[in-house]
């Protein structure tokens, strides 16, 4: 069978699924930005995550539903494509959703050069170079070999995650006594200002579940699937965030914790864990590993969903015979990721990817608006939502993405 002829193969099970997403999801944000929110929003951190996971919630459910009526690779594209047949919107939308991966790639492949850096005292820019390289390979091995680490790595990394909150001392038996310091005044302007600062930033540690739908083509009874990994997925989340906020904030100054590579560390170091630090330094850089290589398979699903479309060139259309993954645009990403990590501050890189990913929400929400009012009946055996949903989802994104211009400006 030729290269053009191979089929994406259906291997992933609702298990896999799941830890696919927790993997990109927790991977990518709270191992690496805990400290920048907690240094933007102060002790009103777990606000800046509460607002961002409300937010995130609503389009979650759009995208469960899309990914039920249109079960197909470049998924955000796809829904685009379906609602408003416009080849220029869908494209746009494809290529949006395609940076968005490199840039998420970027930020995290740099974070974990961070790390490294740390503890071996090597040059960032050749640590980063080697890790995108390594990365870039796992991902072109196979999707059910890349999923296969996914999945090791987010039990190792969730792990990490309540082994910070149960080896912090007593500081969440303290909330009962400290809640007050997280409650904001509803008037300070300049306070929420930072709250929804570090919402902004807060909001790229929940990108992830839309990673999961670009994968759909390789999942099995994706129907039944896809939603319910996306809702478990983003509430665990959810629940696993909230509480290492709290305990970062309890147990290390926001100032602190704003300064350093490896937050989570210095979370152990200064609750006593009795952890050495290097562990939870290890925990981090596999937990942003973990998140570059399911942006990188994102990223090259989208392309490829695009070429075979006819969006994008053809040759991103292919599929390798024997590792039945499309190497060609893999390595496209590979190299885009790259060169984005090497010239590019992370905080900086994080708040482009938020920007980006909330046009791309706010177009999934809009598409799903016109879908529920230009189609007669929903098909049978898919996961709907109500019509309210996406139309706040709509205004929620936008109102988001110009208050944070605003703030900028």
């Amino acid at each position: 069978m030729s290269g053009q002829e191979q089929a994406l193969k259906r291997t992933i099970t609702l298990p896999q699924m799941i830890f696919y997403g927790l993997g990109t999801t927790i991977g990518g944000g709270i191992y690496a930005l805990t400290g920048k929110v907690a240094g933007a929003a102060g002790m009103y951190a777990p606000f800046s995550f509460l607002v961002s996971a409300i937010l995130i919630l609503i389009s979650a459910l759009c995208y469960a539903e899309m990914s039920t009526r249109y079960p197909y690779s470049a998924g955000g594209a796809q829904y685009v494509r379906a609602a408003f047949n416009k080849r220029a919107f869908t494209i746009l939308i494809g290529w949006l959703l395609i940076f968005t991966g490199v840039v998420s790639g970027a930020v995290l492949s740099s974070a974990t050069a961070g790390f490294l850096q740390d503890m071996t005292g090597l040059p960032h820019m050749l640590l980063t170079i080697m890790l995108v390289f390594l990365i870039g390979g796992i991902a072109a091995w196979g999707i059910s070999e890349s999923v296969a680490m996914v999945v090791t790595i987010t039990l190792i990394e969730i792990g990490g995650l309540l082994l910070v909150v149960t080896t912090s001392g007593d500081v969440l038996g303290n909330v009962g006594a400290r809640w007050q310091e997280m409650v904001p005044p509803v008037a300070d302007i300049a306070i929420w200002g930072g709250i929804m600062s570090g919402a902004f930033l807060a909001f790229y540690a929940f990108i992830g579940f839309e990673d999961m739908v670009n994968v759909a083509e390789e999942v099995k009874d994706v129907r039944r699937t896809m939603p319910l990994a996306i809702l478990i997925c983003l509430f665990g989340t959810m629940a696993i965030y909230l509480l290492v906020i709290v305990t970062a904030i309890m147990t290390v100054p926001p100032a602190d914790l704003a300064q350093s590579k490896t937050p989570l560390a210095l979370i152990m170091e200064r609750g006593g864990s009795g952890v050495p630090p290097v562990v939870m330094g290890i925990i981090s850089m596999l937990a942003t590993i973990n998140g570059a290589l399911v942006q990188i398979v994102m990223g090259s699903r989208v392309l490829y969903g695009l070429a075979k479309a006819g969006d994008a060139p053809r040759i991103f259309g292919k599929v390798h015979g024997r590792t039945c993954t499309p190497l060609e645009s893999t390595a496209v990403i590979v190299a885009m990721i790259l060169g984005f990590a090497l010239l590019f501050e992370l905080a900086m890189l994080a708040k482009v990817a938020s920007a980006i990913i909330l046009v791309i929400f706010a177009s999934v929400n809009m598409a799903l608006v016109r879908v529920k009012m230009t189609e007669p009946a929903a098909p049978e055996g898919i996961f709907k939502v109500p019509f309210w949903v996406p139309v706040v989802g709509t205004i929620s994104c936008v109102a988001m993405l110009v208050s944070e211009l605003v703030r900028l400006l």
